[in-house]
């Protein structure tokens, strides 16, 4: 089985790294052409989103500290 990685950048997007599809809400794929690496928005102020087109420079702050999440609610 391939590996996906997301890592989560400070002040920016979202790099994800792999073997992954990205779907619309009706499971429509985005037509990513062949990329193994892109980032995607997480600030909101993409012209392109859902994929990132660095609009953030400057207008995003999040300083990306790995946590651990609470036990799942069972």
């Amino acid at each position: 089985m391939a590996t996906t990685k997301l890592t989560i950048n400070n002040n920016g997007s979202v790099k994800i790294e792999g073997d992954f599809e990205i779907v619309d809400m009706q499971g429509n794929n985005y037509g990513l052409q062949g990329r193994t690496v892109l980032s995607v928005c997480r600030c909101g102020l993409s012209a392109n989103k859902p994929f990132c087109d660095g609009s953030h420079k400057g207008h995003f702050e999040h300083n990306a500290i790995a946590f651990d999440l609470p036990p799942k609610k069972v």
